[in-house]
């Protein structure tokens, strides 16, 4: 399906070129992108708005952990702060409460700095090993 629009354009073929580190590096910051937005709607008392983002970030919490491979021990540590972020995420809608938003926001730039890092040694690695990058 073609589009008109550019910035959509760019934004599919993003997503459509991307590798899966890259692509979870857009998760996590999409799922920061919706906590922001919600925090805003929680202090303009917008119900329907921090309703809508925080269950964005709910489902790419979501999509998050289904992803993990269980079979590695350090996946299973991720699951219980996944889960945690979750619940978390549910009661920060549930009360309206942007200090639970604040908590959360934390460890979920926690991961996304961290991934963005071994993004970037693999690629280091990757290119001293005269791969391509």
């Amino acid at each position: 399906m073609a589009t008109n629009n550019p910035y959509q354009s760019y934004q599919a073929n993003s997503v459509q070129t991307a590798s899966p580190g890259e692509l979870t590096l857009m998760l996590y910051n999409g799922c920061l992108k919706f906590i922001n937005l919600a925090r805003k709607a929680i202090e303009e008392k917008n119900v329907e708005e921090r309703n809508t983002n925080l269950l964005k970030a709910q489902k790419i919490i979501q999509e998050l952990m289904v992803t993990l491979k269980m079979e590695y021990e350090v996946a299973k540590h991720m699951m219980v702060m996944y889960d945690y972020i979750y619940r978390r995420l549910v009661e920060a809608n549930i009360k309206a409460d942007a200090a639970i938003l604040d908590e959360v926001e934390e460890y979920v730039t926690e991961f996304r700095d961290t991934w963005k890092q071994v993004i970037q040694l693999n690629r280091q690695q990757q290119y001293a090993q005269g791969g391509q990058v």
